[in-house]
Order: C-alpha cells, then structure tokens, then sequence
C-alpha cells in the first residue's frame, strides 16, 4: 500500500462521517486533514513510501500541534486519530 493510498483512505473514512458527524467530531476531522495531507506530502517529497512512517510523522505533527488546542479538543482529535489508525 502506497502513501498516498493510505492518506485517500483516511481523509475518505473522514468524509464518510460528516453527515452523522458531530460538531466536536467535524471539527476534529477537518484538523485531522491538514495534518495528514502535511505529512503525507512531507513523505513524499522525501521519497519515504513507509506506512509506519507517515503514521509516526502524522503523530509527531498533531504532539508539535499541541498548544493550538485545549485539552478538551486535543482528546477529541487524538480519539478521532486513533479510531482511523485502527480502521484503516
């Protein structure tokens, strides 16, 4: 599977909820996206075509986001991340 594969997968698992989604959770998936798609285009221009890595480095990306967020919707994000890492 390419990384490019991987990111469709996950922004489509996002969309795939909006229509049931609450506003915590669309808001969560909307910050999830720059995230993914960031980190996804870092790896490619890099020439990293590991799954693992994009998935370190999305992580990585949301722990540098921290201070943009409370507490409360840093939970909501990372719930949201985890439930699409264990799906995809």
């Amino acid at each position: 599977i390419m990384i490019i594969e991987f990111e469709e997968k996950l922004l489509e698992m996002i969309d795939a909820r909006i229509e049931t989604a609450s506003d915590d959770e669309l808001f969560a998936g909307g910050y999830l996206r720059g995230h993914i798609s960031l980190s996804a285009a870092s790896c490619e221009e890099e020439g990293v075509n590991d799954i693992e890595a994009l998935k370190v480095r999305i992580q990585g990306s949301l722990d540098d986001a921290r201070s943009e967020l409370s507490p409360a919707d840093r939970t909501i994000v990372n719930d949201l991340w985890l439930e699409l890492v264990n799906q995809a």
